[in-house]
């Protein structure tokens, strides 16, 4: 394998979203963003819902919302599990906009610390989706 690009697969809970050679990865965090590298170091990380960009072998890049999950680096071989990832094409904006308005109206009337996190997990699921199908409009 060459020295500038290491393998990636991003799995879904519903499919595989990619898998392949990749030379960059940048993936949302809950403070920013990370940038894998080719021969990054081992590590776990915890990732955010967000935008999620890769640049596969041939320079091209991919761009995709993902939900919360885990990203794997051992040995430059990089695994990212995520609940959800979708392609800005694959959005459905007005669905996207309905979820973000119910899970706005839910998170007012919220009335337990469980529920709080959990439509505020909803509606930022639903802002990154929107943000990222206006980001890469097709």
């Amino acid at each position: 394998m060459s020295t500038n690009i290491f393998f990636l697969q991003v799995l879904a809970s519903n499919k595989i979203f990619y898998k392949g050679r990749c030379q960059k990865l940048i993936i949302p965090l809950e403070d920013g963003e990370k940038a894998v590298l080719p021969h990054h170091e081992d590590m776990v990380i915890a990732v955010s819902v967000g935008e999620m960009r890769l640049m596969d072998e041939d320079g091209q890049w991919i761009h995709a919302v993902v939900g919360k999950g885990f990203i794997q680096i051992i040995n430059n071989r990089v695994t990212l599990l995520v609940d959800t990832a979708e392609h800005p094409e694959e959005i459905d904006e007005r669905r996207a906009e309905e979820a973000r308005e119910r899970a706005a109206e839910q998170l007012r009337q919220s009335k337990s610390l469980q529920e709080h996190s959990h439509f505020e997990a909803s509606l930022a699921r639903s802002l990154a989706r929107l943000r990222t199908k206006h980001k890469h409009d097709v």
